[in-house]
């Protein structure tokens, strides 16, 4: 069971299962959207229960995913695919999981569009998109 919530406590929530390796996307959104690159997760949506979702708010980035977050503090929780019948997960954001989480850094993707003011040397795999 991994725990997590957002900066100010409104929204909380639980995996019930072990947690993917972690994705760090350096994609042009991401980077906005959490004001440097996204580290997730992808968990199956049967594993994760949310609780304080009056306060979950969601921003549709595109006609594919939409992206939630707390609507009291503002912080970026979940990426989550809207074709669910194609995708049975949604991306948890690994800063907002509180207990240890029992995994690692995978990879990196969409690399050809990450900030100018960093390097990549950790020896992960980097794909372009």
């Amino acid at each position: 069971m991994h725990k997590g919530a957002c900066l100010c406590g409104a929204v909380n929530f639980e995996v019930a299962d072990d947690l993917s390796p972690v994705e760090a996307c350096h994609c042009e959104q991401c980077r906005k959207w959490t004001s440097h690159f996204l580290a997730s997760t992808e968990v199956k949506r049967s594993d994760l229960t949310v609780t304080g979702s009056d306060s979950l708010s969601w921003f549709h980035s595109s006609e594919k995913v939409r992206r939630g977050f707390c609507s009291v503090c503002g912080a970026s929780l979940f990426f989550d695919p809207i074709d669910q019948e194609k995708h049975d997960w949604v991306g948890v954001s690994m800063g907002a999981i509180d207990t240890p989480t029992q995994t690692k850094m995978a990879l990196h993707i969409f690399v050809a569009e990450k900030g100018d003011y960093y390097e990549i040397d950790d020896g992960l795999p980097q794909n372009p998109y």
